[in-house]
C-alpha cells in the first residue's frame, strides 16, 4: 500500500489559479483557525493549503453565547467573525504559517465595501497566496443585506476589491439566494480569479423548554453533512455557468465525499465542520482519497473533475 500511496501523491497535485497545491484539500476558513492548535496533534503540511480564520479590518468579539449548537447530521454557528484583525495576522500567524511551507489563503470580510478594500490592501503585499473574499457578512449600508445575494452587489465588491489585490482572487459565494449560478458569473465578469462555495445555510433552533432560540443571535449558520446535497447540487450548477475554478465544500467528511464533489465539477475542496468533529479529519480524508484514485486508477486529477455522467 505504501508504493500505492506514494504513486497517487504525485497524481494529487492541483494548480489553483496558478498557485500550486501538493493535493485538493484546504482547510476551510471559520473551521481551523490559523492552524496552531491543529499543529499540536499533526504536521499541517500535509493540507493542500489552509482559509484561514475570516479577517476584518479591525479585531472583533464576536457575537455573544451561545453561538454554537449541534444539530441532527450539522452544526449551526453564529459566531460573528471573531479574530484579532488582519494586521496582527500578519505580524504575527502569517510567518508562522508560511515558515511551515503552507500554502495560504487570506478570507477577507468586512461590513461595507470600504473595509473590504482596505483588508485587501493591507495583504497585498504579504505572503499571502489568495485572497477568499467572503461576502456573505452583512453589508451595513444597505441596511443588513449581504453582498453576496444579488448578482449586481457582488458583481460590485468583487470589482472594486479586484483593483487592490494583487493575489489571485477567490470569491466565496452564500447558498443563501435563488440564483448562485447567476451571481458566479457576475464575480467572474467583475474579475474573480475563482469561487468558492457553498457557504452555510441559514437556520435556526428553538429550545422547547424555554421557548426561546438556542442560538443568542436568534438565527445561525447550518453546516456539516446536512448540507452536503445542496452543496453538490449548488457546485454543478456554478461550474456549468462559469469558466473560472469551483472550490466545493459542504459537508464534505471522507475521500468519497471529496471524490463526489470534484466529479460534480470541483477543482478543490474545503473541509471545515469535520475538523471540528474529528480534529485528525484532515489526514484521514486525504489517505481516503489517496486509495480511491488508486482503486480507481485515476493517474490525471483532471480527468475526475466535472466528469459527472448523465442519468
Amino acid at each position: 500500500m505504501s508504493e500505492k500511496r506514494f504513486a497517487a501523491k504525485d497524481v494529487l497535485i492541483t494548480d489553483l489559479c496558478g498557485v500550486r497545491l501538493k493535493n485538493p484539500l484546504i482547510a476551510a476558513s471559520g473551521t481551523f483557525g490559523f492552524g496552531r492548535e491543529y499543529d499540536e496533534l499533526y504536521d499541517i503540511s500535509c493540507w493542500g493549503a489552509i482559509s484561514v480564520k475570516g479577517l476584518t479590518l479591525h479585531p472583533r468579539l464576536g457575537n455573544p453565547p451561545s453561538r454554537i449548537a449541534e444539530s441532527a447530521s450539522g452544526m449551526l454557528n453564529s459566531v460573528g467573525l471573531q479574530n484579532p484583525g488582519v494586521d496582527v495576522f500578519i505580524r504575527d500567524e502569517l510567518p508562522w504559517l508560511s515558515a511551515r511551507g503552507l500554502v495560504v489563503i487570506a478570507n477577507a470580510a468586512g461590513s461595507t465595501e470600504d473595509e473590504y478594500t482596505e483588508v485587501v490592501r493591507r495583504l497585498a503585499d504579504s505572503p499571502a497566496d489568495i485572497i477568499e473574499l467572503n461576502i456573505s457578512c452583512p453589508n451595513v449600508k444597505e441596511g443588513g443585506l449581504l453582498f453576496g445575494t444579488s448578482p449586481s452587489c457582488a458583481g460590485a465588491i468583487t470589482k472594486a476589491v479586484r483593483r487592490v489585490c494583487r493575489q489571485p482572487l477567490m470569491v466565496k459565494l452564500s447558498p443563501n439566494v435563488s440564483d448562485i449560478a447567476g451571481i458566479a458569473r457576475a464575480v467572474e465578469d467583475a474579475g474573480a480569479d475563482a469561487v468558492s462555495l457553498i457557504n452555510t445555510l441559514t437556520g435556526m433552533l428553538v429550545d422547547t423548554r424555554t421557548r426561546r432560540p438556542v442560538l443568542a443571535n436568534v438565527t445561525g449558520g447550518l453546516s456539516g453533512p446536512a448540507i452536503k446535497p445542496v452543496a453538490i447540487r449548488m457546485v454543478r450548477d456554478v461550474s456549468s455557468a462559469v469558466k473560472v475554478p469551483v472550490v466545493g465544500m459542504g459537508g464534505i467528511s471522507s475521500g468519497d465525499d471529496v471524490a463526489q464533489f470534484m466529479i460534480a465539477g470541483a477543482s478543490a475542496v474545503m473541509i471545515g465542520t469535520a475538523n471540528i468533529v474529528d480534529p485528525m479529519a484532515g489526514p484521514r480524508i486525504l489517505g481516503e482519497f489517496e486509495r480511491f484514485l488508486v482503486e480507481e486508477k485515476i493517474d490525471d486529477l483532471s480527468t475526475l473533475v466535472g466528469s459527472l455522467k448523465a442519468k
